[in-house]
């Protein structure tokens, strides 16, 4: 038989079966699961994987705008909507600010947590930005409300002539022109 056809036909006596049942089971709650996630859908736990030629993507709006744009190997996601934590791997970002500066970074993982509106970068996180700064940091967090960096963990920024600073951590714009290091 047909994929298509049996998809079809999968559907249809699922239909039939529903609209037969004359009321639903009252939902039970999970007992893994806190009740606060339950006003916002269901609990999901969802994974991909991307390829070479045709990696995960990720882009995230606020309004017309674009803030950031992420591409990875694979993800793994848990949680209701609204308060998913998604995990990528093998992370690629370009984070753009207001005024049309870029930061590209890389690191081994990046996690969006939908709850605090934020992406952490970790794991030998380097980054530059349009003008030809790095930063360099164990940590990497990009905070969507402020669309501020916190770098934390051997935090090394290198301006286009080769001058550096170290330091613990960093406060910066993502053009690294604003910066409070640490």
């Amino acid at each position: 038989m047909p994929r298509k056809l049996l998809l079809v036909a999968a559907f249809g006596t699922a239909g039939l079966l529903t609209a037969c049942s004359p009321r639903a089971p009252a939902p039970r709650p999970s007992p893994s699961r806190s009740t606060s996630h339950r006003a916002h859908g269901p609990w999901l736990h969802i994974t991909g994987k991307g390829s070479a030629r045709q990696p995960v993507r990720w882009v995230w709006k606020a309004g017309n705008r674009v803030q950031y744009d992420l591409i990875a190997r694979s993800y793994e996601s848990s949680g209701a909507q609204g308060s998913a934590v998604t995990t990528f791997f093998d992370a690629h970002v370009t984070f753009y600010g207001k005024r049309g500066g870029r930061l590209f970074a890389d690191a081994a993982q990046a996690v969006v947590d939908e709850a605090t509106n934020t992406i952490t970068l970790s794991g030998n996180v380097r980054s530059r930005t349009g003008s030809g700064m790095t930063l360099d940091c164990d940590t990497l967090r990009y905070d969507r409300s402020t669309q501020m960096i916190h770098g934390r963990g051997h935090v090394v920024i290198t301006d286009p002539h080769g001058m550096r600073a170290t330091g613990n951590s960093v406060d910066a714009d993502l053009a690294l022109s604003r910066a409070r290091m640490q």
